[in-house]
C-alpha cells in the first residue's frame, strides 16, 4: 500500500481529524462529566479498556468479514508490529543521544530510595537537558531509565524531586511503555483495514459501495478509538501519580506539579520546546509551565480551580495540571 500521497489516504486522515476534533471539543466532555466520579481510577481503567478491545475486535471482525481476499490482515499487523517493534527499540538510543543523557550517581541514589519504598527494581537514573522535565523509558536491550532534567533537579526540594520520580517509576511499575505501545497499535490496523477497503471497492462492480461504507466507517471508528486510546492514556497518568504519592507524600506530589506547571507559564518559550519534541508523550509534563520559588498551598488552591480545555484535554495524553492536583486529593494510601 501507498500512503503518503495518495488523495484517498489524505481525505480520510483529514475527515477522521475533523471528527476527532467535533468529538473532543463537543460530545467527550459532556460524556466525562457524567460519568466523572461514579467510577474508582481502578474501575475507569478497566471499563475504558474494555471499551477500546471490544469496539476494536468487533470492528476488526465486520471488515474482515466482508473483505474476502482484498486484504492481507496478517501482513498488515506485521507491518504495524514491526514498525512500532522498531520504534520501541530504537528510541531510548535515540532518547540518549538526542537529549545528552547521563548517568548521575546523585540522582541515582534518590532513584534507588524512592524504588525501594515502592518495592521495585530501581532503572538507572540519568540526566538530560531539557526544560525541567522527568519521563521514563527504555526496553528489553536497553534496561529501564528514569531521566530528569538537571533544570527540574535544581528547581524541586528533596521531596518534591522524590514525588516526581516515584511518578516516573509508577510507569515502569504498571508497564506502561508496553500497555500504551499495544493500545495504540488498534486504532491504526482498523484504519487501515478500512483504508484498504475502500481502495478495494473501486476493484469490485457488484459490492463496491458496500465495502466503501464499511471501509469508511472502519475509519471513523479508528479515531474513535483513538480518542478512547487517549483517555486511557491520561487515566495511567493518574495511575503513575497514585504511586508518586505513595513514595513521599500529597503534598510533595501537588508541590511538584504545581512549579513545573507555573514555570512554563511564565517562560512559555520553553513549552514550545517540549510542545515540538518528538517524545513530548514521554514528559511528566505535556505541553504546560514551574520555578525555582516557593509554591504556596494558595497556589496550588488556585490552579486547582483553574479551567480545563476540553478539546485541549481530550487531545493530549496526558491530563491537565488542575484534574491532577485534584485527583490527588482523593487518593487514600
Amino acid at each position: 500500500m501507498i500512503f503518503f500521497f495518495d488523495p484517498i489516504y489524505m481525505l480520510l486522515a483529514t475527515l477522521g481529524y475533523l471528527l476527532m476534533l467535533v468529538l473532543a471539543s463537543t460530545i467527550a466532555p459532556k460524556v466525562a462529566s457524567k460519568v466523572s466520579g461514579k467510577f474508582s481510577l481502578f474501575a475507569s481503567m478497566a471499563l475504558l479498556a474494555f471499551m477500546i478491545l471490544s469496539i476494536s475486535a468487533a470492528t476488526i471482525y465486520v471488515v474482515l468479514s466482508f473483505a474476502g481476499y482484498y486484504i492481507s490482515f496478517y501482513g498488515l499487523i506485521l507491518f504495524l508490529i514491526i514498525i512500532n517493534l522498531l520504534m520501541y527499540l530504537v528510541s531510548p538510543f535515540i532518547i540518549n543521544v538526542s537529549y545528552r543523557a547521563k548517568r548521575d550517581e546523585r540522582l541515582q541514589m534518590v532513584v534507588n530510595s524512592v524504588a525501594r519504598r515502592l518495592n521495585i527494581k530501581p532503572p538507572k537514573a540519568v540526566v538530560v537537558s531539557t526544560p525541567p522535565n522527568a519521563f521514563a523509558y527504555g526496553n528489553i536491550l536497553t534496561g529501564k531509565y528514569v531521566a530528569v532534567s538537571d533544570s527540574l533537579a535544581s528547581m524541586l526540594d528533596r521531596d518534591e524531586l522524590e514525588a516526581v520520580i516515584g511518578h516516573e517509576l509508577g510507569h515502569h511499575k504498571h508497564k506502561d511503555n508496553l500497555v500504551m505501545l499495544l493500545f495504540g497499535l488498534l486504532p491504526s490496523v482498523i484504519f487501515y483495514l478500512g483504508y484498504a477497503l475502500i481502495h478495494a471497492s473501486f476493484r469490485d462492480d457488484r459490492r463496491g459501495m458496500q465495502l466503501a461504507a464499511i471501509g469508511f466507517a472502519a475509519v471513523l471508528i479508528s479515531f474513535i478509538v483513538q480518542i478512547l486510546v487517549l483517555a486511557f492514556s491520561r487515566l495511567r497518568e493518574y495511575y503513575a501519580d497514585f504511586e508518586g504519592v505513595r513514595a513521599t507524600s500529597k503534598d510533595a506530589m501537588q508541590e511538584s506539579l504545581a512549579k513545573i506547571h507555573l514555570f512554563y507559564h511564565r517562560y512559555p518559550r520553553y513549552a514550545d520546546i517540549v510542545a515540538d519534541s518528538k517524545f513530548r508523550t514521554l514528559f511528566i509534563y505535556a505541553l504546560v509551565n514551574a520555578v525555582a520559588e516557593p509554591i504556596t498551598r494558595i497556589d496550588i488552591k488556585r490552579l486547582k480551580n483553574a479551567k480545563v480545555s476540553p478539546l485541549q484535554e481530550f487531545l493530549s495524553t496526558h491530563p491537565p495540571i488542575p484534574k491532577r492536583l485534584r485527583f490527588i486529593d482523593t487518593i487514600r494510601i
